[in-house]
C-alpha cells in the first residue's frame, strides 16, 4: 500500500461508493455532526476520465503508514470493494461493507483513543438496530394501544 511516511498517527476515514452516494453521504454528515478533517469520499463511476483505482490511489497518498484508515463500502462482493480489497489492505486499515449512515456517524464520532475494532463491531450491531420497518412498529404499537 502506497502510504507516506511520518510517524504521526490518526484515524482516517474513507467512504467508497458507486456513483454519488458517497458524496451524499457526506454532504449528510456534514449537516448532522459538522464538517470534519481526515473523511475522503470515492465516487466511483461518475467521471469516465477516471478509474476506481487511480482515485483510490490518490485518497491513499493522504494516508501515513501509522495512520488507521476506516473504509465504508456500499456493496459487499462490488466492483468497489474489490478495489478496495486488492489496493488498501494493511495492519492499520479496516474496511465496513454494506454501511448505513448511523454506522458511519458512530465510527468517525468514536473516542479516537478507543481501539477501532471494538468501536467498529459495536457501531455495526447499533446501525443494525436502526433498520427498522416502521410501518409494522407502528402497526404493533397500535395493536398493543387498543388491548
Amino acid at each position: 500500500m502506497p502510504f507516506m511516511d511520518n510517524n504521526a498517527k490518526t484515524r482516517k476515514f474513507l467512504i467508497a461508493a458507486h456513483g454519488a452516494f458517497a458524496s451524499g453521504i457526506k454532504s449528510s454528515l456534514d449537516l448532522i455532526i459538522g464538517a470534519m478533517d481526515n473523511v475522503f469520499i470515492l465516487q466511483a463511476y461518475v467521471d469516465e476520465n477516471t478509474s476506481v483505482e487511480d482515485d483510490l490511489k490518490e485518497i491513499l497518498k493522504q494516508v501515513n503508514k501509522n495512520d488507521e484508515l476506516v473504509v465504508f463500502t456500499d456493496i459487499l462482493g462490488g466492483s468497489v470493494t474489490n478495489q478496495v480489497l486488492q489496493h488498501a489492505t494493511g495492519p492499520n486499515v479496516y474496511i465496513i461493507s454494506g454501511f448505513n449512515l448511523p454506522l458511519v456517524i458512530e465510527v468517525l464520532l468514536a473516542d479516537a483513543d478507543s481501539p477501532i475494532e471494538g468501536i467498529i463491531e459495536d457501531a455495526i450491531n447499533s446501525a443494525k438496530e436502526q433498520m427498522v420497518f416502521v410501518n409494522k412498529l407502528i402497526s404493533a404499537q397500535n395493536t398493543g394501544e387498543q388491548e
